[in-house]
């Protein structure tokens, strides 16, 4: 049907639809070509996926127990279901309380202490001027990460040991009275647990720091010399924006561990004078799990520990992004 034309008016034109980008699904053939471009990425990543699925993942199928009793010759489906019953023992046993004071007492030292340690360091490297001093510093301070436990252990009854102790003998010099057992004593539990990890972790956490200042612009520090700013106002201004990401980013993946102390190193620093401050979830899942054979309830104990993790990383992230700051995900 013909349009009519009114004289001055344009005719009406089709309108054109915006163009949709086509999607591209690539082929087998060229998913296959990119993974062989990057066969030496994918090389090195294969290792920790490995170790993941292993270790973290697969023993992920053995948390149901934690609903059952479970008993070795009956196996994972025939050992019967008691559903919450291991968690209400755990919530109303005399332990609960006892474990949970010394979890968090250690959790709120190591937070205090050990997590800003890293981050003080890592500024007052950051200061050295002098490539062969400041080297031989970070050198010195990694060495001890790669020690064990049990050395970390046996160094600590060397130096604070009542018998034998170096250090316990110079302060008992210095003070006069009775030779004081520091490993035994409850009183001094934590104080020692806070300076292996102090001593053990430190200079092995300043990488992360240190990788986050070496990406700081040094034309930033010159203009603020020339606008007269010292050291301070450059460290404030300057030097902790720039690690500030970092520093949320630890912080969070440290709210996740606030229920995991470590097993090793608490093992090996427990006696029978000691262990009423001593003893925290991850010995006392050992002690009842794996000594008394109380599969099941062991069980319920680290799978309540694990969602507690959860739910204060997933919070610490929530509470890092309202702050302004950028989160985990």
């Amino acid at each position: 049907m013909a349009t009519d034309l009114v004289p001055g008016v344009a005719p009406d034109t089709p309108k054109t639809q915006p163009r949709v980008p086509r999607v591209t699904r690539k082929s087998p053939a060229r998913r296959l070509a990119l993974l062989l471009r990057h066969r030496w990425l994918y090389l090195m990543l294969l290792p920790g996926v490995v170790y993941f699925l292993v270790f973290k993942y697969w023993p992920m199928y053995g948390l149901h127990i934690a609903f059952k009793d479970y008993i070795p010759f009956l196996g994972y489906s025939g050992s019967p279901w008691v559903g919450l019953k291991h968690f209400e023992e755990l919530f109303t046993g005399g332990d609960f309380s006892r474990l949970m004071t010394n979890t968090l007492i250690l959790a709120l030292l190591t937070i205090v202490f050990v997590f800003p340690a890293p981050i003080v360091v890592a500024l007052l490297l950051n200061e050295l001027r002098v490539n062969i001093v400041k080297r031989s510093v970070q050198s010195l301070i990694y060495i001890p990460h790669f020690l064990s436990w049990t050395i970390v252990a046996s160094l600590t009854y060397l130096l604070f040991s009542a018998d034998f102790g170096v250090l316990a003998g110079y302060i008992n010099d210095i003070f006069g009275g009775q030779r004081t057992d520091y490993v035994a004593q409850e009183e001094w539990f934590r104080p020692l647990i806070i300076l292996q990890l102090l001593w053990k972790q430190t200079g092995w956490g300043t990488i992360i720091y240190l990788a986050a200042l070496a990406s700081v612009d040094t034309q930033l520090y010159e203009a603020a010399r020339v606008d007269g700013a010292g050291r301070w106002r450059q460290l404030w201004h300057i030097t902790l924006p720039a690690i500030r990401p970092a520093i949320v980013v630890m912080a969070i993946l440290t709210s996740g561990n606030i229920m995991d102390t470590g097993f090793e190193q608490i093992w090996l620093m427990t006696s029978s004078l000691n262990r009423s401050v001593a003893e925290v979830f991850d010995t006392y899942v050992y002690y009842v799990g794996i000594s008394q054979g109380a599969f099941s309830y062991g069980t319920a104990v680290g799978l309540f520990k694990g969602v507690v993790g959860v739910f204060l990383i997933v919070g610490s992230n929530w509470l890092a992004k309202r702050l302004g700051q950028r989160g985990l995900y």
